[in-house]
């Protein structure tokens, strides 16, 4: 069996809008430090599991209302609302800036690890809102895979029962909020790479559980990785 290296990284890691952007927002400087701008809380999570875990993290420090580093090229949702009716060549240079090389740089990692005879588990983190649209988002955490892949099933098996040992009064749900299979980098990883030697997991956490217990949340996470990354 090939070992595991891990890998973290963070597609919505921050609400950054670059120079030549700001006019976008210019009456719309709000929505910039809410959940549709950035995953509130993920990049300090994220990077509290990089220590722990002694993993490289690799995140996006631009507003997905820019660009959505978490969707495919042919994806409409890529570009938002603020960025649709952007002129193609300007488009073209987000995706040239922003887009296209923090793609290539987990593309790279990916493909070093596996050329060095290791499995890879990419966990990639997310946090979602408490509420969307008016319902209530009913789980603590989410953990996304894709159900045909015996190594994402295997790693989730154990990432999950160490995680309710360890927050027992924590609600943790599979393929939710969102589908494990739904468009994004890591199903775009295991379409590139195969499902053999790579496993693809988004961890989602529900911004109310981060309040006042990110410290402890960081350790369960970190302990369920590592169990996840163990399991055969």
């Amino acid at each position: 069996m090939f070992p595991v290296a891990l890998i973290l990284t963070c597609e919505h890691a921050g609400n950054r809008v670059p120079a030549g952007f700001r006019s976008l927002f210019k009456y719309h400087r709000a929505i910039l430090h809410t959940h549709e701008a950035y995953d509130i809380g993920a990049l300090p999570l994220a990077r509290s599991l990089s220590r722990l875990l002694g993993a490289p993290l690799f995140f996006s420090s631009e507003t997905r209302l820019l660009i959505d580093r978490n969707r495919s090229l042919t994806n409409k949702n890529m570009f938002s609302s603020f960025s649709r009716r952007l002129p193609a060549s300007i488009k073209q240079k987000l995706i040239s800036a922003l887009y296209r090389p923090y793609q290539e740089r987990i593309v790279h990692r990916v493909r070093k690890c596996l050329s060095g005879r290791q499995r890879v588990l990419h966990c990639a983190i997310h946090t979602f809102t408490p509420v969307l649209r008016g319902r209530i988002r009913n789980a603590d955490i989410g953990i996304l895979y894709d159900p045909a892949s015996s190594f994402e099933r295997s790693v989730v098996q154990s990432l999950r029962k160490t995680l309710q040992d360890s927050l027992q009064n924590y609600r943790i749900r599979c393929n939710y909020p969102y589908r494990g299979t739904s468009d994004g980098l890591t199903r775009s990883l295991r379409r590139m790479f195969g499902m053999k030697r790579y496993a693809g997991i988004e961890i989602e956490i529900n911004q109310k559980a981060l309040r006042g217990s990110a410290a402890r949340l960081s350790r369960a996470l970190a302990a369920a990785v590592q169990s996840g990354s163990s399991a055969r």
